[in-house]
């Protein structure tokens, strides 16, 4: 890698050496300063085509190292310097423009569980998370990360998931369920048996999973080598054809000079460069050139749910309020009481009455049950609010009064009972982004055609959310290797495959797609996630993934119009050069200023377009997505091809 951009320097500096050798001593001793440079600059070039011959890939250096051979041969050092600076120069721009390689399993490793209490009699040892056997009792304390997967054996207490399943809810936990490695433990220490070692467990097939959707992925092949599929082999015909007529090397040579396809090395990765510095200025991190090509050849968008296509967190989405008490009261006693409480939807209920202006006072005699509610008194009312069981149970006819308070259409509650009444129902929902529909509805209009949604919550949940947001195909109950897995089956269905989500979970589903892209403002998967994804958004809005997609396009669209009108003027060069209209080292000057006109062009790609596509006519969610029916009675139903994903 290093060498790639030492050379080019290394060739331009021996070319300004040979102009002032030429000046001082005469062209004798120029010459000889740029043979020697030309042979020293010029092998690494030669050997890497033949290393790449023997491999069967013939790509656009094959006609550069020619030109360079036959200027060595026919003592043209300075019109081999000249491709050579070309080469090896635009090889270093597509270095840079492809970026650093992932480091999404060094990230995945770092964040694993590293260590783990195991219960010994009546002590507690600290060991490595790796020691760890089938079997062992193990005591997780609050703010530990689970190190591999069992059963809890004693205690209840609260996990935090969402690295495994993308959910932000916390989970309850108590004797007898299963839990997985790398959750992390809320506020009250319990003991599991381990049922798999820590290499065996959840999170480390997360890490396997992004290892092998690496190596899985065939590198995506450069613009540049397309075109030479064509290009190539046309240029060595008409060098042919003009030795036969003219039996001239020299008059052969520059025809070689002139075609040798800087246009092909230069005008992508300038395009790209270009492109990748536009989308920093709109906060979208590319982290590769070839994510910019894939952006723009996008078929089939999917999308995970929690925190991609929803805000993320739990929102309150209704108060219902029983007869006798007001909004304002019911809020000001429950959030007096779930001040005291570390829930999730504790802390949305008090955010929300501040929101609101209610004040609530401190409650007393707080009392929580961990995964059920809490109770105490507030202003010497008893108190309770909690889960349906919980609260309804204290209550005089409370199944009723429940039941006439709750909506079908939520799943997911708190109950407030005062005196032994039930007094409210809390109904919660993650809710969509408000920017969703306009956002599917451009991506329609930019040619993408089917839109699936995963999750690893529960099917119906989804299906619902999935209803909402206009989208027909939708999976839940997924693990991580369940969304990879479906990913890699669009893929090799020949689709461009674009996958869309923001955490740790994700990662397996981002590496293994053609472009994956990770919303980062939630910081749910932090730095995994960012990592396995090719498309970093900074800003909390999917709008940018429009932006992403725009500047994809217009950048692959510039790189193929500079490729093409390079190509036509060095054709045009060609016929020239066959007819014996200049000299080699006149050849590569005309080549230079050809090149120049092409970076010129690709450096459109880091300006705002003239024209641009705007915001176009959003039509209702329902009609702006096709999707598949899930009949299982359709041969094409994607649940029958995928039959690990049964919705």
């Amino acid at each position: 890698m290093k060498a790639r951009r030492v050379i080019p320097a290394a060739a331009l500096a021996l070319l300004v050496a040979g102009a002032l050798v030429h000046t001082w001593l005469g062209s004798s001793a120029a010459n000889a300063v740029w043979m020697t440079g030309l042979v020293i600059t010029g092998l690494p070039v030669v050997f890497q085509t033949l290393r790449s011959a023997l491999a069967g890939r013939f790509a656009t250096d094959v006609v550069a190292t020619l030109s360079i051979v036959g200027s060595v041969a026919l003592g043209q050092p300075i019109a081999g310097l000249v491709i050579v600076l070309m080469q090896t120069g635009g090889e270093a721009l597509e270095d840079y423009a492809q970026g650093r390689a992932s480091a999404a399993l060094r990230a995945l490793e770092q964040a694993a569980p590293r260590r783990a209490h195991r219960c010994v009699g009546d002590r507690v040892e600290e060991i490595d998370a790796a020691d760890v056997a089938p079997n062992d009792v193990l005591m997780i304390r609050p703010g530990d990360l689970v190190p591999c997967d069992g059963v809890v054996t004693e205690g209840h207490s609260q996990l935090d998931t969402s690295s495994i399943t993308g959910e932000p809810m916390p989970v309850s936990v108590s004797p007898g369920k299963q839990i997985m490695s790398g959750s992390l433990n809320g506020f009250r220490a319990f003991t599991m048996r381990a049922t798999a070692r820590a290499a065996e467990s959840q999170y480390a097939r997360i890490v396997e999973l992004v290892r092998s959707a690496q190596a899985s992925k065939a590198p995506i092949q450069r613009l540049a080598d397309k075109y030479a599929v064509w290009f190539t082999p046309a240029t060595l015909i008409v060098c042919a054809v003009v030795f036969a007529a003219t039996h001239d090397w020299l008059r052969t040579l520059t025809v070689l000079v002139v075609a040798t396809p800087c246009p092909l090395i230069l005008a992508a990765p300038v395009a790209i460069i270009g492109g990748i510095n536009r989308a920093a200025a709109k906060h979208i991190i590319v982290r590769h050139g070839g994510a910019l090509e894939q952006l723009g050849q996008v078929d089939i968008a999917v999308f995970d749910k929690t925190g991609t296509i929803t805000v993320g967190s739990p929102r309150i989405s209704a108060i219902n309020v029983a007869p006798g008490f007001t909004r304002d009261e019911v809020l000001r006693l429950a959030a007096a009481m779930e001040r005291g409480s570390s829930h999730l939807l504790a802390r949305v209920l008090v955010t929300t009455a501040e929101a609101e202006g209610v004040k609530a006072p401190r409650g007393a005699e707080h009392t929580e049950v961990p995964g059920f509610g809490v109770s105490g008194r507030v202003d010497g009312r008893e108190v309770h609010v909690g889960a349906r069981n919980f609260v309804v149970a204290k209550c005089e006819s409370g199944v009723n009064t429940a039941a006439q308070l709750e909506t079908p259409e939520a799943t997911l509650r708190a109950y407030l009972a005062v005196d032994g009444h039930l007094a409210a129902v809390f109904e919660y929902a993650d809710e969509l982004r408000p920017e969703l529909p306009s956002v599917l509805a451009q991506l329609r209009a930019r040619g993408i055609r089917r839109f699936v949604l995963l999750s690893g919550d529960h099917a119906p949940t989804v299906r619902e959310m999935a209803s909402r947001a206009g989208i027909g195909e939708t999976y839940g109950d997924l693990m991580p290797g369940d969304k990879a897995q479906f990913i890699e089956r669009l893929r090799s269905e020949g689709k461009g495959v674009m996958m869309v989500g923001d955490g740790v979970n994700d990662a397996p589903a981002l590496t293994m797609a053609d472009v994956g892209v990770a919303l980062a403002s939630h910081g749910r998967g932090g730095g995994i996630t960012t990592e396995a994804a090719d498309v970093v958004l900074l800003v909390d809005s999917l709008d940018r993934l429009i932006d992403a997609i725009d500047i994809g396009e217009r950048t692959l669209n510039i790189a193929r119009q500079s490729i093409i009108a390079g190509l036509a003027l060095s054709g045009v060069a060609m016929i020239v050069a066959a007819a014996g209209g200049f000299t080699p080292a006149a050849g590569a000057a005309l080549q230079e200023v050809i090149d120049v006109a092409v970076i010129l062009n690709a450096l459109r790609s880091s300006r705002e377009p003239v024209f641009a596509l705007r915001n176009p006519a959003t039509p209702a969610p329902s009609a702006a997505i096709e999707a598949p029916s899930h009949d299982d009675s359709d041969s094409d139903d994607p649940v029958r091809r995928f039959p690990a994903l049964r919705p």
